[in-house]
């Protein structure tokens, strides 16, 4: 599914081709895209200028006017095989366009998706829809300081947790995969035991990470994810963990491992993720000499 930077990708390149243009027409070929309500879709949208677009958690925001108030907004959600492009008038639709919106500039904005799991609605209230998302990882207030205070606050593997789009909004199975490697904190260590200097640097890992991902445009780790104007994503090329099982650690050579963590499939290094952190098992008990007996 794409994730933060495939999604910023797609709502910073598909932004100018958008903003103040009216929607003239729209075709639904699949219903389910819309939630069921195609001719409610259709009105809602026909007639609307797009006053902006926008990037949230993994969504894309559109916010629609009529005579210059507000029309509520168009949430876009990629889901696994969604895909946003804008085409000339002359282009034809592909088979998998679920959505198409006519422009009053000639152009046609698409909405394909091979497995029909996307969504591409208008909802009249979208802070209503979109409340209970976590804070923005390139936003404050994430920083240092809310990272550590958050992860305390929670008794959780901290792999699940990031995941959690109620705590931090945006992240997915590469991003936190990539981010803990480089912090070098195991995806099952449980949150309150993150010591504060670890917070602080997973907080700039997560943060550069992203920021890496998005001037990659994304990272096509499968064979759907491509941007607008159909270009492949750069960011697979530079994974350390994702994806790279049985392969060396571009750190310390040892293979890298794949886990199950949450039903996911997780990749760490298991040299440099170690489950417990250093000053933890330095505690641990030693185990007796060969040939000791233990004191009973």
């Amino acid at each position: 599914m794409p994730e933060l930077p495939e999604v910023e990708t797609v709502a910073r390149l598909v932004r100018p081709h958008l903003l103040g243009r009216t929607i003239v027409e729209a075709q639904v070929a699949w219903p389910r895209t819309v939630g069921g309500r195609v001719a409610g879709f259709v009105a809602a949208v026909r007639g609307a200028r797009v006053a902006s677009v926008l990037r949230r958690a993994k969504f894309i925001r559109m916010d629609l006017q009529r005579a210059g108030r507000p029309a509520g907004a168009l949430l876009c959600h990629l889901r696994m095989t969604g895909r946003l492009h804008v085409e000339p008038s002359a282009a034809p639709a592909g088979d998998h366009a679920r959505v198409l919106l006519g422009l009053d500039d000639g152009r046609t904005l698409h909405f394909d998706d091979v497995r029909k799991f996307g969504r591409f609605t208008h909802e009249p209230d979208a802070d209503r829809v979109l409340a209970g998302l976590g804070p923005e990882p390139l936003e404050p207030p994430f920083g240092p300081a809310w990272l550590a205070g958050a992860l305390q606050g929670r008794r959780r593997a901290i792999k699940p947790l990031l995941l959690d789009q109620a705590f931090l909004a945006g992240l997915g199975n590469i991003y936190v995969d990539e981010s803990l490697h480089r912090a070098g904190i195991h995806p099952l260590r449980r949150s309150d035991r993150v010591r504060p200097e670890e917070a602080q640097r997973l907080a700039a890992e997560v943060r550069a990470v992203l920021e890496r991902a998005i001037a990659r445009e994304g990272a096509s780790f499968d064979t759907f994810y491509r941007t607008p104007e159909g270009r492949e994503g750069g960011f697979q090329h530079e994974f350390r963990v994702y994806d790279r099982a049985g392969k060396p650690c571009l750190s310390c050579r040892t293979p890298i491992v794949r886990i199950v963590v949450g039903q996911r499939g997780t990749h760490l290094c298991p040299a440099c993720q170690p489950r417990r952190p250093a000053r933890a098992a330095s505690r641990a008990p030693s185990a007796p000499a060969r040939g000791s007996r233990r004191r009973r």
